[in-house]
């Protein structure tokens, strides 16, 4: 769907529903259950626009630099996977691709690269989404993912069902990489965040489908190197009909970005932000307790020093 398609959807439906701000901040008032001193394990900023909400967020975990050092080579991986408009929340919001690349070269990165195993066309998706004209004004390379012939097969030792897996090639070849999901509601897995992204650079999403796909979400998190950040743009966040969407009645205006390290707590911290506008138990979304029996992170974000800002 292109911009003027989405202007006539839009007129016909409405604007996008916007969640009460009172509802959205049960998560984000909660208190901070770490110990003062100790690092920030997890930010979650709401109410602003996604760019000044991960400078906030970034700087609140020390700053780019601490994460990109001069001379790496970078990679971030949106959600690019859908032939959508921003205004359709189908993939992660451009402003904020934008601003971290920036961020990367104001750290020192060599190049910056941005790609994602999309569902739809992949020239529409990137075109559509805002990413590629994003990216490319910002100073990245766009590099598609459409050919087995960008993957190479990877090992994964410590996977319960997934074993092995064909890795796109610009995830192998980084110093780092950053892992920026779009917070949304998926049909398959129930949630669509962190580590559900994942499946955006592996070439065989079919065998995610044809084995159990919650512990295949899992075990993909194993790969090495992991993300060394994951953003979750929750700027505007798809309710139902996920992940693809259908209208601009999918579609909450919630203002909020999640940052963390640790990728089953960022997913865990989304989902119950997500509650907040549909009902989600964490156990229905049984990747979360997968990836913390592997070790991936934890559930518990009571043990977490966790920063809370609204802007």
């Amino acid at each position: 769907m292109d911009r003027r398609d989405f202007l006539k959807t839009l007129a016909i439906t409405g604007a996008a529903m916007a969640v009460q701000h009172s509802e959205a901040m049960d998560f984000l008032s909660q208190s901070v259950t770490g110990m003062n001193g100790e690092k920030i394990d997890l930010v979650a900023v709401m109410g602003s626009e996604p760019e000044l909400m991960f400078r906030r967020a970034i700087e609140e975990l020390g700053g780019m630099k601490r994460f990109v050092k001069p001379g790496q080579k970078v990679v971030i991986k949106p959600n690019i996977g859908w032939d959508k408009v921003p205004e359709l929340a189908g993939n992660t919001n451009p402003k904020l691709v934008t601003e971290i690349i920036r961020q990367c070269f104001k750290a020192g990165a060599k190049e910056v690269t941005v790609f994602d195993h999309t569902c739809d066309d992949w020239q529409k998706c990137y075109k559509n989404s805002g990413i590629e004209n994003a990216a490319k004004m910002a100073g990245a390379k766009i590099m598609p993912a459409h050919l087995e012939s960008y993957y190479r097969p990877v090992s994964l030792p410590h996977g319960k069902v997934m074993k092995s897996a064909k890795i796109h090639e610009a995830i192998l070849d980084s110093d780092v990489w950053i892992n920026v999901p779009i917070l949304k509601n998926h049909g398959g897995a129930n949630m669509s965040i962190a580590m559900k992204n994942h499946m955006g650079i592996v070439w065989d999403r079919g065998y995610f489908h044809q084995h159990d796909l919650q512990q295949c979400i899992a075990d993909i998190c194993t790969l090495s190197p992991k993300a060394t950040l994951n953003v979750v743009d929750a700027y505007r966040m798809m309710k139902t009909n996920g992940p693809r969407g259908r209208s601009v009645s999918d579609v909450v205006l919630t203002k909020t970005l999640f940052l963390s390290q640790d990728i089953v707590a960022v997913d865990t911290a989304a989902t119950k932000f997500f509650n907040q506008v549909r009902d989600m138990p964490l156990d229905s979304v049984e990747y979360l307790a997968n990836g913390q029996e592997l070790k991936l992170g934890t559930m518990n974000l009571d043990k977490l020093n966790i920063k809370r800002i609204k802007l």
